[in-house]
């Protein structure tokens, strides 16, 4: 019995499947897809956007073979544009499109070449970290001493797992531009100052420059829903029953065996199962099983998605729009700038200059655009903006919202040389096409306590007291967790649901 239907959940359905199980998955909503779908938001516009997440890293393409997946990404020959002011003149630095184009972005902004080189030793470090963590994920946790030395590089050891990320931000860049670049991988819907002692920031940071061994950011091609789209296929394929608009109420289980207490519109049913896994919070396994719940890790993101008439022109007219916009446009990411979004947000006030960065899907995938907006030179832009926890909108999440989502935008428009609002296209009812998600709308639409894209604060991918073989054991021996709340857990991976269907094979001598 699978509970949960999102990526994580149909990955484990489809490896058991394939095994010979019978499997049964419980989604609460009406279609499978959980956080990683495609929808068309905008009423009447034939643009099916990646509303949730959006990017794809931390799949192994293990998983993709071993599932048969009609599935594709798109590597984007831009890394990120990075708009700033300087000397009275806007400029900014331009990563990816070559290392020539890149090494000479870096000389234009600073002067030398110093930060360049100093990039691409870091970046070396991190590289090489990725390749040796990243195939781990899929295999039994490794013990922290073990991890340290598949790395067998004490200075990446320290640098990563060690000192908080701000330490080796500071001792190897001098730029504020470039520090606060690199600082954002550790910021990525995660509340943290660059020094926080917990290394909340340096977990994150991990996550995002390991994926697929190299840390690169990805495309999903016709959306993220097609991704689900086709793991649900593998499944069923395999011989998987799904049921939609079945939400799971209650877990008993003696650790042997275990009843299912499921409720839909037309009443409520139970099924027994011989395994369990969840792949909804660590919260909601606890409302499930009657445990005590753990705390809510907080959320701190703002989603923003929008449909565009067109690319709105740069004050930087070195470069094309087209470019800039493929990889990731960050804004107000300086690294003071970051630290003092922080600092206000932290005191209960919402970021006088909120940090985001942005991308357009439709620049690398013309796919999820209708022919017809194609033709008319239509994009889609992402926003994912940073220092956003959910306490600064409870007092009221509607009006909060407005605001956040008004000044974020005077952040984009002051790099900009018209206004982003003259671009944005409207829907069949004269509509501008935007819309915005704090985590409180994500807490109340998809069920992430406190609104926390992870479930819960990301994990180190060594085992640790309590932890179990793969990192998705609970308290009941035949409950497991496989949503992204497990360790080595977050982002669209199907890890968990890759190491929850591993455990039950281990377990019965599959």
């Amino acid at each position: 019995m699978i509970v949960g239907g999102g990526h994580n959940g149909l990955v484990a359905a489809a490896y058991l499947a394939r095994a010979g199980r019978s499997v049964l998955v419980l989604e609460r909503l009406g279609h499978t897809g959980g956080a990683a779908v495609s929808t068309r938001p905008f009423a009447g516009v034939d643009a099916r956007l990646s509303r949730y997440s959006y990017l794809v890293s931390l799949l192994p393409k293990k998983i993709v073979r071993d599932l048969g997946l009609d599935f594709r990404i798109r590597a984007r020959t831009i890394s990120s544009y990075t708009p700033v002011e300087r000397d009275g003149r806007p400029t900014g630095l331009l990563v990816g499109g070559g290392e020539r184009r890149t090494r000479e972005a870096f000389a234009r902004l600073t002067g030398s070449d110093r930060e360049y080189e100093a990039w691409q030793r870091f970046y070396g470090m991190t590289g090489r970290v990725a390749e040796r963590v990243f195939p781990t994920l899929t295999e039994p946790l490794p013990t922290r001493d073990e991890l340290r030395r598949r790395i067998d590089d004490e200075e990446a050891w320290r640098t990563l797992f060690e000192e908080p990320i701000g330490t080796a931000v500071e001792d190897r860049f001098a730029d504020d531009l470039v520090r606060g670049v690199v600082l954002t991988d550790a910021l990525i819907g995660t509340f943290a100052d660059a020094h926080d002692p917990s290394l909340a920031q340096n977990r994150c940071f991990l996550y995002h420059v390991i994926g697929g061994g190299t840390g690169a950011w990805d495309v999903p091609v016709g959306g993220m829903g097609a991704l689900t789209d086709a793991l649900a296929t593998a499944a069923r394929d395999a011989g998987t029953a799904i049921a939609t608009g079945h939400e799971a109420v209650r877990i008993d289980t003696d650790g042997q065996t275990a009843e299912i207490t499921y409720r839909t519109a037309d009443g409520e049913g139970v099924v027994a199962a011989r395994h369990v896994l969840v792949g909804a919070s660590p919260q909601a396994l606890a409302e499930l099983t009657g445990d005590t719940p753990p705390t809510p890790a907080e959320g701190a993101q703002l989603k923003v998605n929008m449909l565009l008439k067109r690319l709105p022109r740069l004050r930087d007219s070195s470069v094309d729009p087209r470019e800039a916009f493929s990889g990731t446009f960050h804004i107000a990411e300086g690294y003071q700038e970051l630290a003092a979004a922080h600092a206000q947000a932290a005191s209960g006030q919402l970021p006088a200059a909120p940090p985001s960065e942005i991308y357009c899907h439709s620049l690398t995938d013309p796919t999820i655009l209708g022919p017809d907006l194609v033709d008319r030179g239509y994009q889609t832009l992402t926003l994912f903006g940073l220092h956003t926890p959910a306490r600064l909108f409870e007092r009221d999440n509607d009006a909060v919202r407005e605001e956040l989502l008004k000044s974020t935008l005077a952040q984009l428009d002051a790099h900009l040389a018209e206004p982003l609002a003259d671009c944005l296209a409207t829907d069949e009812d004269g509509r501008p096409c935007i819309e915005a998600k704090t985590p409180l709308d994500l807490e109340r639409d998809l069920r992430l306590p406190g609104g926390n894209i992870f479930h819960r604060e990301l994990s180190w991918p060594y085992a640790q007291d309590g932890t179990g073989r793969w990192g998705v054991e609970t308290r009941h021996a035949n409950v497991l967790l496989c949503g992204a709340g497990a360790v080595r857990g977050g982002g669209v991976s199907g890890v968990p649901g890759h190491n929850a269907a591993m455990a039950v094979l281990e377990a019965t001598g599959r």
